[in-house]
């Protein structure tokens, strides 16, 4: 996978967007227009002061549970958040991918506080940071707790890029040495898998501005070319050129090339149909 400078995270995805203010007057006005909610949007938004420490309080609350209380998660993701900063770079263009992308999704906030998606992403984010620092027992703990609570399962040592939109999010599962490049959109029941018991790299790589259908399983170390569009319950086995459409069980190219990048229009109709 690429490697991605913060100015590259800053150019390609956040756009030179605030994610910040904008989230604070989203909560404010949210807290004003629902006074039963207030107490929750000052504690998960706005008694804090910068978007990490609300990450680490969102995550932290999110993945409690009697074995690692909230306040020991959220000192971990806080550790995480700042020896790494590009997670958190990361993670407010995953927040712009879902504004852009999902049209359910009208505000910052939303994906922040309520998508399951984008807490399981974070969540292996800091997983992911974990696991590269050797600590591996943690890491895996990070995992299982994510798959109690979201119903997504990701090895901690998977590397996603920027810009990621895991819409609906339920049944994905991703393999130890899978690689996902910046601006994907991933739907639900997705696998990204091996396909035996033998070791070393068995996972697939997925290019930047793929978008990937409902039920698609990808198995095994394939490439799966930049642009590309898999349809929704599709069984990918071989490597797929870029910006090509693939469907159908094992999947096949059909249509012509696909313009552009599939992860930004969502549009699940095949080349074919037109």
């Amino acid at each position: 996978m690429n490697t991605i400078s913060l100015n590259d995270v800053n150019s390609s995805a956040l756009k030179g967007r605030d994610i910040w203010t904008a989230m604070r007057a989203e909560a404010a006005a949210a807290a004003s227009g629902e006074p039963v909610l207030a107490s929750y949007f000052h504690n998960t938004v706005l008694r804090h002061n910068s978007i990490d420490r609300a990450l680490a309080y969102q995550l932290a609350s999110v993945l409690d549970h009697a074995a690692l209380t909230a306040t020991a998660l959220q000192e971990v993701i806080a550790a995480a958040l700042a020896d790494d900063p590009t997670i958190s770079q990361c993670m407010q263009a995953d927040i712009c991918a879902w504004f852009d992308r999902d049209p359910a999704c009208d505000q910052y906030l939303m994906p922040f506080l309520y998508f399951k998606g984008f807490h399981a992403l974070q969540s292996h984010r800091i997983a992911h940071w974990l696991w590269k620092k050797g600590r591996h027992t943690l890491a895996l703990y990070f995992q299982s707790q994510v798959s109690e609570q979201f119903a997504v399962d990701i090895h901690p040592a998977a590397r996603f890029g920027c810009g990621i939109m895991i819409d609906h999010a339920t049944g994905f599962v991703v393999g130890e040495t899978c690689v996902v490049e910046d601006d994907v959109s991933i739907l639900h029941s997705v696998t990204l898998g091996g396909t035996g018991s033998g070791g070393g790299d068995r996972h697939p790589k997925i290019g930047r501005g793929v978008m990937i259908g409902a039920g698609a399983k990808v198995l095994g170390p394939v490439q799966i070319g930049e642009g590309v569009k898999i349809a929704a319950g599709s069984l990918v086995l071989r490597d797929v050129p870029a910006h090509s459409t693939v469907a159908g069980v094992p999947a096949r190219v059909v249509g012509g090339k696909c313009e552009g990048a599939p992860a930004y229009t969502m549009d699940q109709t095949l080349d074919s149909d037109n």
